[in-house]
């Protein structure tokens, strides 16, 4: 079956949003980029719910009632978000998967509050977007940006607590901001790093920066930057041979980390969010979306989990009102592709979750230890 097949067969409207809903029992929606710079996510996003709603609707719908899906396009524009969330609300949507940009989220998520419905995220990873915005009925299924940090000290501080430790960061707000949190967490448990510097990105070579590194004598460096620089500090690090355990943040997961370092890059270290589609309750889902032509990738099966969830949600409320579900998310277990699904109190899951990835052979595999 294709897309369009799929799509025709649950009466989704199109993207935008001016065409009348098909007559069904229960609108849900989702809300995202859904062409533009950022379209393939929405891509993504739409192939998920669709095949989501066919799947809940085979099975016998929400509490005995059918969906039907509204797909809308927010083009990852703040007010855009808030115009398309307004008219969701017309719609007689009860629950939203999305926004995909942290903008638009956050812009959302007050109207969708104000207007009882339930708004499940699968894709802003911003912490300001359940830790600052409405009390009851925001959620996502992304891992928050922070979530990493604690990941990466907590291993520097049990791992290599007794190593020389280097900090090292790019001067950039990601790169510069994820060495801050991790060094605070590592510090937290009692470890010191014995050097911490910042160095200029999309320089040709690092030489004087490892060789400082050699006369610290460093056995772990830790990493905030980009895979340019991180490639070529690897690269410079073995010319050297400085025998040191490199670890970064998750831009080092693309192929041109590898590119740039080359063997060089073997066995390093990072932190990602854990694949979706590596989940053992994702495979069947997986394996129908690619029958049927469609993107099984990341923001399809959290977007596909996010519909699972509220719909486990609805049935196990004691009634479908906003409170209720709400209530139920935040207080129940959920199975789905992503594995058991529990939301704490800030409206964070408990996946997917940032896991530990090395560099084998040019690709990146997950940790074994």
């Amino acid at each position: 079956m294709t897309y369009q097949q799929l799509v025709a067969s649950l009466g989704v409207v199109a993207c935008s949003l001016i065409s009348n809903p098909s007559i069904a029992d229960v609108t849900v929606a989702i809300a995202g980029p859904m062409d533009g710079q950022f379209g393939a996510f929405g891509a993504q996003m739409q192939a998920g719910a669709a095949q989501a709603v066919a799947d809940i609707n085979a099975a016998g719908g929400v509490r005995g009632e059918k969906l039907v899906l509204e797909v809308a396009d927010d083009g990852c524009n703040d007010e855009k978000a808030v115009a398309v969330a307004n008219q969701l609300i017309g719609k007689g949507a009860v629950f939203v998967a999305g926004h995909f940009c942290f903008g638009a989220s956050i812009a959302a998520s007050a109207v969708y509050a104000d207007a009882g419905i339930i708004q499940i995220s699968p894709a802003t990873t911003l912490p300001r977007f359940t830790d600052g915005g409405p009390d009851t009925g925001i959620f996502r299924l992304a891992p928050r940006d922070d979530a990493q940090a604690v990941v990466a000290g907590q291993l520097l501080a049990s791992e290599f607590a007794s190593s020389r430790i280097a900090i090292l960061h790019d001067k950039t707000a990601y790169g510069k901001g994820l060495t801050d949190a991790v060094k605070a967490v590592m510090n937290d448990r009692g470890v010191t790093e014995s050097i911490a510097l910042g160095f200029d990105a999309g320089e040709d070579n690092y030489r004087n920066l490892v060789t400082q590194l050699s006369l610290e004598n460093v056995d772990v460096v830790y990493l905030g930057g980009y895979h340019p620089e991180a490639g070529l500090i690897g690269l410079e690090m073995a010319r050297q041979g400085l025998d040191a355990q490199l670890i970064g943040g998750d831009a080092l997961m693309t192929e041109e980390f590898w590119s740039v370092a080359g063997p060089a890059g073997e066995g390093t270290l990072l932190t990602y969010p854990e694949i979706p589609r590596e989940v053992e309750a994702s495979k069947d889902v997986v394996a129908d979306l690619e029958e049927a032509g469609l993107s099984a990738d990341r923001y399809a099966l959290t977007t596909y989990a996010a519909l699972q969830a509220w719909a486990q949600a609805m049935e196990q409320a004691d009634n479908p009102t906003f409170e209720a579900v709400a209530g139920s998310l935040e207080n129940g277990a959920f199975e789905t592709v992503l594995g058991t699904v529990r939301f704490d109190e800030n409206g964070d899951a408990n996946v997917p979750a940032y896991v530990w990835y090395e560099w084998q052979n040019g690709a990146p595999q997950p940790r074994s230890r």
